[in-house]
């Protein structure tokens, strides 16, 4: 039997590794923000995940309601739980009280993957989210649900964050160990639930994760401001900063993971080993973003690269500016530019510069494995959101969740409030899927315009980024006074304050996906069989008699021509070139 579970595992393990390594996120606390904002940002990377926003209205549900939990990356069924007597309102991942969740997945060991959970990271989020109003509720929730119905996925870093506080939780199942039950018969796991660590960033400070567990060493219960699982109804003192399983330290003991003192004991060295994968793949998209705000992330460089191991980066840092939700887009596309590493400067990146490389990330040639670099930016994202949570405004108001579908590169980051009560057309769920195309949807008309960069890149993009700027920061302009009309509105009528708020979050996301067709549609014409159309002002150029003027051929860079001669040698040399 203990083999059947390991073999389940396993094929799980091998699943995740071809879907590749996945995800970003980024914390940011009150005093390291421009507004006193806090926020989490999140990326979900998969070849398979359907760039939509979710929808869950509140609810109250009578008693012996259950909920079916699925799993998050097949949709395949797990299990039922009772549903809560009331839940909350989720917008995408966020819901009506700011609360906000990201997570990055990692492997860690995969021996303590348990096949007998039924709760996996993705329903950890969205009944997270359906049942708590702080971060430190979503914590509760997160390690009870674990605790009592087991843990259905490999190891996963969450970003949690409300209007004050911003968090960073770290958990991993603890495998697979059947036992009878004497009285019942039953065989149950007698190692359900989870060993998790969970750490408030300081405020003033920054974090971030991707797919590599980032917590080491934490204070423990016997110092100040921690707490165990065991005192977990203590979480709402705001003097606790730290909370862990109770037996995250003594379950690594017994499995032979650990020896040292209690204070030694590192979450990540322990339960998700570093290695140069973990590191190049996973830790240098955290590095790309400490170095843009940090002037001193140069000693890390090597650790990133996975070159010196030993010199981790901290888990948090103090940024040398304070950062806005347009800082986080910028940190989301980024594909290593300004490094020894940049993707669109090596051969790789064709006549065109293209600082994408398709899948496989490791690859073998006469008999060596050979990698891609892992940027940030990723083709095969669904969905990214910046979470900006507000305290200083009702919570309809406070909460923006800046959405934007497919590559983080080419998308436009449009501002929904999480009080909407429904959903644009254009991102709603059941419009096309990953399978289905569908022409009214936003993520079929943002994978058109991208899939079009891929080919003339260094070309194209500066079109894109020109409509991306003017839309982004249109959005960002228009948000004060959008903030304003609605807590005037607030004040005598909630009610249509909401429906301020979901008319204007409706209107600007449909409007954007017909001003990416639009886009889509010119870049066709501009590039039309690799030639560049005369244009000024997005307007193609006529001759006097209204016929199109020439187009140019911009043709190929040296630096591909010298490729072609080294491979071709003389057979395309012309014979003038001869005498």
């Amino acid at each position: 039997m203990r083999k059947i579970f390991a073999l389940l595992a396993l094929s799980l393990l091998l699943a995740l590794a071809q879907q590749g390594i996945a995800c970003t996120n980024y914390l940011v606390t009150k005093g390291a923000s421009a507004d006193g904002s806090t926020m989490v940002s999140y990326a979900a990377d998969s070849h398979i995940r359907y760039g939509e926003l979710y929808f869950r209205p509140r609810g109250t549900w009578p008693t012996g309601t259950m909920v079916t939990l699925y799993d998050r990356g097949t949709a395949k069924p797990l299990g039922q739980i009772p549903q809560a007597p009331e839940t909350y309102q989720v917008i995408g991942f966020m819901n009506e009280y700011q609360v906000a969740i990201g997570e990055t997945t990692f492997d860690g060991r995969s021996e303590l993957y348990d096949s007998t959970g039924i709760v996996d990271y993705g329903s950890l989020m969205f009944l997270a989210l359906q049942r708590s109003k702080t971060a430190r509720e979503a914590i509760k929730v997160i390690a009870e649900l674990v605790e009592k119905y087991g843990y259905a996925s490999t190891g996963e870093s969450f970003s949690i964050g409300d209007p004050n506080e911003v968090w960073i939780m770290e958990l991993i199942g603890k495998g697979t160990d059947l036992k009878k039950d004497k009285k019942t018969k039953q065989m149950y796991n007698a190692n359900k639930g989870a060993v998790w660590v969970a750490i408030r960033i300081p405020d003033g400070y920054i974090s971030s994760h991707a797919n590599h567990a980032r917590i080491t060493t934490f204070p423990l219960e016997s110092e100040k401001n921690s707490i165990s699982s065991k005192n977990l109804d203590q979480i709402n003192n705001p003097e606790v900063e730290v909370v862990y399983s109770h037996d995250v330290i003594s379950f690594a003991r017994t499995q032979k993971y650990f020896e040292g003192a209690d204070s030694e004991f590192s979450f990540s060295d322990t339960y998700a080993p570093l290695s140069f994968d973990a590191a190049r793949f996973c830790e240098m998209r955290v590095w790309t973003m400490f170095n843009s705000v940090n002037s001193d992330m140069a000693k890390y460089w090597d650790y990133a690269k996975g070159i010196d191991l030993k010199n981790r980066m901290p888990l948090y840092i103090k940024p040398d500016r304070k950062l806005t939700p347009q800082d986080l887009m910028s940190f989301k596309r980024d594909y290593l530019q300004g490094t020894e590493l940049d993707m669109s400067q090596d051969a790789g990146a064709g006549p065109f510069g293209l600082p994408y490389r398709w899948r496989t990330l490791t690859w073998q040639h006469e008999g060596k494995t050979y990698f891609n670099e892992r940027a940030t930016a990723t083709q095969q994202t669904g969905f990214s959101f910046i979470a900006q949570m507000r305290s200083w405004l009702p919570n309809p108001i406070g909460g923006i969740f800046w959405f934007g579908v497919d590559d983080a590169s080419t998308t436009v980051y449009m501002p929904i409030y999480c009080a909407i009560n429904r959903v644009p057309e254009t991102l709603a769920e059941g419009n096309g899927d990953m399978l289905t195309y569908s022409p009214t949807s936003g993520f079929w008309a943002f994978n058109r315009v991208a899939h079009f960069a891929y080919l003339f890149y260094n070309r194209v993009m500066p079109d894109v980024k020109k409509a991306q700027s003017e839309l982004e920061n249109k959005f960002a302009a228009y948000t004060p006074a959008i903030d304003a009309a609605a807590q005037k509105l607030w004040e005598t009528n909630p009610e249509l304050a909401v429906d301020f708020l979901t008319d204007y979050s409706v209107n600007t996301a449909n409007s954007t996906v017909a001003r990416w067709n639009e886009l889509s549609n010119f870049l066709l014409v501009k590039y039309l069989d690799g030639n560049l159309k005369q244009e000024k002002d997005g307007k193609f150029i006529r001759n006097p008699w209204g016929y199109p003027a020439s187009p140019s051929y911009p043709g190929y860079n040296e630096a591909w021509k010298e490729t072609v001669v080294k491979d071709t040698g003389e057979k395309l040399l012309h014979p003038d070139s001869k005498k």
